[in-house]
């Protein structure tokens, strides 16, 4: 029995090694200048306008204006009665990722029409990803680091319009695998022991987690998504980078003794302090794997130090990306009821001994095919029945190029809460 527990574990670690992003994002999405230092935010907080229905306002069309308008502050963006409870985390979010190229006025407008007429209630927009922001900033740090990317047009203007619609708002931003910073601000890079820059398999650079420096850029970045009416920040690429034999040690500038856990930690519960103020919560993408292994990952992500320092924990457990014989599964992409609920539960176990209760687990679903058999609206259903029948509500869905039509007969009309009280136990063997 420990052997088989140990087996299962180094499985599970090698596995998580294996994947090239923080929750596998990046597997299933296959198919002169200022100096960065800390500068005051200043946000004010007006009353808000009066709730609107969730089809009030028509969607923008594409800014052409050569002037665009001024930040609006929070408190004046749309915040219809549902919106504020989704803002709040007393209602629960079922979302849809949208990359990107998707978030411009017309690919948005097809979004916000389905979130109209079903369960879906929240849209995750790339607002910075591995390749720099998705929007034009004021702010000259944020400028420097931009990237070269084509920017969302206009974003304020949209991100108004899905809020007038009753539909939250997610900032998905990538922080530690950010390749225009790490090129811009080579001081804070993760190193080799000579003291030059360290690269991944694909050569690219990271920077440097241990870094107040990027610490400071990426809450800017969340800050300015708050201004621009973002109602919740979710974090992505809370890791390092996989430490294979094949490459160099990692050497890492500004470390002082701390453990990556540690310091993932840490890089959460500031800004988890920092935004609360704001009346925004901070979410983060977590691998998978990190709800059933018990110590941390390579990557140094692991569950209690990430779930005590984040007001939602989302894991990346998308069938396709567990190795076979995980939970005595021959082909887990085969059994996306049994993978899902036996990772959440396993999760809502944990959480419960640390005396963390509520919408704490919000999973990522695979609404992509790798591997056989190819995922549609059956499979959805079944990954869903199983966060419910693990105890949750929430549930955000992953298709890399953010076409869900074909999913669409998955999706209820309304929000209905569906988790079990009390939740159905996982196999009680399935760990061992």
């Amino acid at each position: 029995m420990r052997l088989q527990k140990i087996t299962l574990a180094m499985t599970a670690v090698a596995a998580a090694s294996a994947l090239a992003c923080t929750g596998t994002h990046e597997v299933a999405a296959k198919s002169a200048t200022p100096e960065l230092q800390p500068a005051p935010v200043t946000v004010s907080t007006p009353s808000a306008p009066s709730a609107k229905s969730r089809a009030a306002m028509p969607i923008p069309a594409a800014d052409t204006d050569t002037v665009r308008p001024a930040a609006l502050a929070v408190g004046q963006h749309p915040t219809p009665p549902v919106l504020d409870s989704l803002i709040k985390g007393t209602l629960p979010a079922r979302g849809l990722y949208v990359f990107r190229f998707a978030a411009n006025t017309r690919r948005l407008k097809h979004l916000i029409a389905i979130a109209d007429s079903t369960e879906i209630n929240a849209l995750i927009i790339d607002v910075k990803d591995e390749f720099g922001l998705n929007f034009d900033p004021a702010d000259p740090m944020l400028k420097k680091n931009a990237g070269t990317q084509v920017k969302a047009h206009n974003l304020r203007a949209l991100v108004d319009t899905i809020r007038a619609h009753g539909i939250l708002p997610v900032a998905r931003i990538v922080v530690f695998k950010d390749s225009v910073t790490a090129r811009n601000n080579p001081d804070h890079t993760i190193r080799k022991a000579d003291g030059s820059p360290w690269h991944d398999k694909k050569g690219q650079t990271w920077v440097n987690p241990y870094a107040n420096a990027i610490w400071e850029y990426n809450f800017r970045v969340a800050e300015e998504a708050i201004k621009m009416g973002f109602g919740e920040i979710q974090f992505d690429y809370i890791r390092f980078p996989e430490p294979f034999k094949s490459l160099p040690k990692q050497v890492f500038p500004e470390q002082a003794g701390r453990s990556k856990p540690e310091v993932l930690a840490e890089f959460l519960k500031a800004a988890r302090e920092r935004f609360a103020k704001l009346g925004v919560r901070t979410t983060a993408d977590v691998f998978g794997l990190v709800t059933t292994v018990g110590g941390a990952l390579e990557v140094g992500q692991k569950w209690e130090p990430i779930s005590e320092s984040v007001d939602v924990v989302l894991p990346m457990v998308y069938p396709s990306h567990y190795p076979p014989g995980s939970f005595q599964l021959p082909h887990p992409n085969a059994d996306p009821y049994d993978v899902i609920h036996i990772a959440i539960s396993r999760a809502r176990e944990r959480d419960e001994k640390l005396g963390i209760n509520g919408e704490h687990v919000r999973p990522w679903l695979q609404a992509f095919s790798l591997g056989k058999p190819p995922y549609a609206a059956h499979e959805i259903e079944e990954q869903k029945r199983a966060v419910y029948d693990s105890g949750f509500d929430g549930w955000v869905m992953w298709e890399p190029g953010s076409r869900y039509d074909k999913f669409l007969p998955a999706l209820e009309k309304t929000f209905v809460s569906r988790k079990k009280v009390p939740p159905v136990p996982r196999p009680a063997n399935r760990l061992d």
